[in-house]
């Protein structure tokens, strides 16, 4: 039977249609987290409405359109409280979203996360130390620093210690990056002990994390870092459609395997290390949002990583809404909340995945 009758019979191809679904998905992210932005910076304490929030915005943009906030306070509120947090929550779900899906792309593994390399461990412990001996060589930013410095410097050692005879196998670097996370964990607990109370305090709400006391000076610091990262996460989707074949087939199609995982796992560890410095360890982010996107996009990485980073960002900023929201009067920790929503979510997306297909594809 020739082939444009078999297509006749069983309908359009499917890859026109997955490129529909998927301009459709990109669309519907792009406007869903230019409306929840807008709506979350005008949630909170001082509740400013929705029409009010979108002229402030817009006048500020030069665009003389809608009602400026009636409140006394409400333009100032918005301009130097509510949109820089808007704009941290987009930038730090982003950068995790596509740290998360480099991961996945790297090990080929679905269960893979920024944390097997340790890059949050190792920040943990940079932020840690910064609090309990009291450092202050940066001033206000002086535990966002040695949180970044923590991070990069504890992926180069799992990097370093899992390589041998001038490559790296995946195995091996998960099996050292358990270990060095263990070793990560024993220090942050001597920390906490050889801390005071105050000190304590401060460590473990790091931990939890939170976007609260964000400013445009901070997120004028992680954008242009995530920003690197996205860009060259975006230039290796190519190499990351061919590693998905397998590493034999990848080298045989010119991809050099190991200079790539060097590269994206250093991408990784900028990615994340730029967004937990100002705002703690957000788990799951960067481990549920790939495998939601990847059931609309497909595992294609030239669609998957951009959509990623918007899912990132939109889950993020919902996330921190609730968090601002939920409690009156109350900021609860969003890496607990998004603990508390991605635990959950991810042992059902795992029990409705081995369902459909008996396993991880």
């Amino acid at each position: 039977m020739p082939a444009s009758d078999s297509a006749d019979r069983t309908g359009s191809s499917p890859r026109p249609a997955r490129l529909t679904r998927t301009t459709v998905f990109f669309v519907v992210l792009t406007v869903a987290l230019v409306v929840a932005g807008l709506a979350a910076a005008g949630s909170g304490q001082l509740a400013i409405p929705f029409p009010q929030v979108v002229g402030s915005f817009l006048h500020h943009l030069g665009i003389d359109v809608g009602p400026m906030p009636t409140h006394p306070r409400g333009d100032d509120t918005l301009w130097t409280v509510r949109f820089p947090r808007v704009a941290m929550a987009m930038v730090v779900g982003a950068a995790l979203a596509v740290a998360g899906t480099l991961m996945q792309g790297v090990f080929g593994n679905p269960l893979a996360e920024p944390s097997v390399v340790g890059v949050s461990a190792g920040a943990a412990v940079g932020a840690a130390a910064a609090i309990v001996f009291s450092l202050g060589f940066a001033g206000d930013w002086t535990t966002a620093v040695c949180a970044f410095v923590g991070g990069l410097f504890t992926t180069l050692v799992v990097y370093a210690l899992a390589r041998a005879d001038g490559r790296t196998e995946v195995v091996t670097l998960v099996l050292t990056g358990i270990a060095v996370n263990a070793v990560a964990g024993a220090l942050l607990a001597m920390l906490m002990f050889l801390g005071d109370t105050q000190a304590r305090e401060q460590i473990v709400f790091w931990q939890l994390g939170s976007l609260n006391g964000s400013r445009w000076q901070y997120v004028g610091v992680v954008a242009p870092l995530a920003l690197v990262g996205v860009v060259c996460a975006l230039a290796c989707a190519r190499s990351l459609d061919l590693l998905s074949l397998g590493e034999r087939s990848a080298r045989h199609l010119g991809v050099n395997v190991e200079a790539l995982r060097i590269f994206l796992i250093v991408v990784v560890a900028l990615l994340t290390a730029a967004a937990v410095s100002f705002c703690g360890i957000v788990a799951f982010v960067g481990l549920i949002v790939p495998h939601l996107v990847r059931m609309v996009t497909g595992p294609g990485h030239r669609a998957l990583l951009p959509a990623s980073m918007l899912a990132g960002a939109l889950v993020l900023v919902v996330a921190d809404l609730g968090a601002r929201t939920l409690v009156a009067y109350a900021d609860l920790p969003l890496g607990m909340l998004t603990s508390l929503v991605g635990g959950p979510f991810f042992f059902w997306l795992l029990r409705r995945t081995r369902r459909s297909s008996g396993g991880w594809a």
